[in-house]
């Protein structure tokens, strides 16, 4: 069942397998088909301290409510009813100007907002990024984000040890190329909360632009992610697969474009209808055809890593001796030069 606020339906019980893109799924199962993999994800959350994380965020962030930044709390209330969120996670706003967002925890998530955003972007525009991290915080897409997180900070201090890298590379390139999928999932649960398709394509735009659309036409905008993907020329393909393989996340272009097809599919339209999975039916879902051939795609890519597994773990348990301070300052305010303490490249966006 279905129900109104404001100008948008509230999708009552809605499971997140309504908004998660084939491919995300698919490199999930690949990806926990990798040997080891979850010993790996189980060890490596031991040494992660949610604690030190909270503390470190009430102390140098603000916590969100009806009384610091009320107007990003009544959007983030708003798009968490309108995806019938059931545990909403707490919500931070970070000194930072870089135009990003990001969900990161284990067993209690938590949404990280940069403050440029509250500037740059209006209403409709936030509920669609606060609509996109709650999509991850929805498919639990938060564990493996946080540990792709943590490896990257590490990966300095495994590289120098000798044949840590190699294990190292193998569990990052498998973690991105998932990671870069689930971006697609969250932007159709950011679309769904905000349901206003013009105003997802206006955040694309200003993600590529730098935030400036003044001079930008939407239409040219989403003729150009068709351009990208439209050459089938071979070395086009192989320089796409190059450019991307140790990003994150999609180009926003490229994001644009894959959210469009999902939308001219009618897919989109079918969901806001009320034709959607729930989640009371979740535990005997079976995976779809799709979901299945994506996954065995990305079985034979992440197949290679299997062998170096074992390696890394004895490697990673090695060096980790100052984990815990990398943590914490994974939430650092920025330095007095302006430059912020996140260890990935701050201008590629978490959402």
């Amino acid at each position: 069942m279905t129900s109104e606020t404001s100008d948008r339906t509230v999708l009552t019980g809605i499971s997140s397998r309504a908004w998660e893109h084939p491919a995300d799924r698919g490199a999930l199962v690949a990806l926990r088909k990798l040997r080891g993999f979850d010993t790996v994800v189980k060890r490596l959350s031991s040494f992660i301290t949610e604690r030190a994380v909270r503390l470190m965020l009430l102390g140098s962030a603000i916590r969100v409510d009806s009384r610091q930044f009320s107007r990003l709390f009544r959007i983030y209330t708003e798009a968490a009813t309108v995806l019938d969120v059931e545990q909403v996670p707490e919500l931070y706003v970070a000194a930072n100007p870089f135009l990003n967002a990001q969900t990161v925890g284990l067993d209690k998530p938590v949404i990280v907002m940069n403050s440029s955003l509250l500037d740059a972007l209006d209403d409709d525009e936030l509920r669609f990024v606060l609509g996109h991290e709650l999509g991850h915080v929805g498919s639990g897409h938060a564990v493996y984000r946080t540990v792709l997180l943590l490896l990257t900070t590490l990966s300095t201090t495994l590289l120098s040890i000798p044949l840590g890298g190699l294990g190292l590379r193998a569990i990052l390139a498998a973690l991105w190329e998932w990671a870069r999928k689930s971006e697609l999932s969250g932007d159709r649960a950011g679309l769904l909360a905000c349901q206003d398709p013009a105003a997802a394509l206006r955040v694309h735009m200003k993600l590529a632009s730098g935030g400036d659309t003044s001079q930008l036409d939407p239409d040219a905008f989403l003729e150009q992610a068709v351009a990208y993907h439209e050459d089938e020329d071979i070395r086009d393909l192989l320089l796409r697969a190059l450019v991307v393989e140790t990003m994150t996340h999609p180009f926003a272009v490229a994001r644009a474009g894959e959210l469009r097809r999902w939308v001219s599919s009618g897919e989109y339209a079918l969901v806001v209808a009320g034709s959607y999975p729930r989640r009371e039916d979740d535990a005997k879902a079976d995976l779809s055809a799709e979901t299945v051939a994506a996954a065995a795609s990305y079985g034979d890519q992440f197949a290679k890593a299997e062998q170096t597994i074992d390696r890394f773990f004895k490697d990673l348990t090695d060096g980790l001796g100052s984990m815990g301070s990398r943590v914490t300052g994974l939430f650092r305010p920025p330095a007095r030069d302006g430059r912020p303490h996140d260890p990935e490249d701050p201008a590629t966006p978490s959402w």
